[in-house]
């Protein structure tokens, strides 16, 4: 009984840092859009980064609407599987991030 009440702790826990990364990460999205805007405009080049970006963001949002909604759920069951899509889904997040993180770093490299 106990090993079962800690098994759910450490599952909000998790609910909790993915609800609360995936929140700073939309915010870190949002303000890399606007510098990327700002070089944009000064550079007077177009890049798909600003696009992939505001894609991103929603994928941290929808991972923090099912950790929030983790959280809020009362069925053990249910909490683990909406958790568990959760994570997926920040990890996705997180993998395009980098994917765009490398993009940004090779427009800027070979822009004139």
């Amino acid at each position: 009984m106990a090993d079962k009440r800690e098994k759910i702790i450490l599952q909000e826990d998790l609910c909790i840092h993915i609800f609360t990364v995936s929140a700073a990460m939309v915010g870190v999205c949002l303000t890399v859009i606007g510098l990327i805007r700002i070089v944009i405009t000064i550079q007077k080049a177009d890049t798909l980064a600003d696009n992939l970006l505001s894609f991103d963001a929603l994928l941290f949002l929808s991972s923090g609407g099912l950790s929030y909604w983790a959280l809020r759920t009362r069925g053990a069951r249910r909490m683990h599987r909406v958790e568990r899509f959760a994570d997926f889904v920040f990890l996705c997040a997180m993998l395009l991030m980098t994917g765009i993180c490398l993009f940004i770093t090779y427009a800027l490299a070979t822009a004139p």
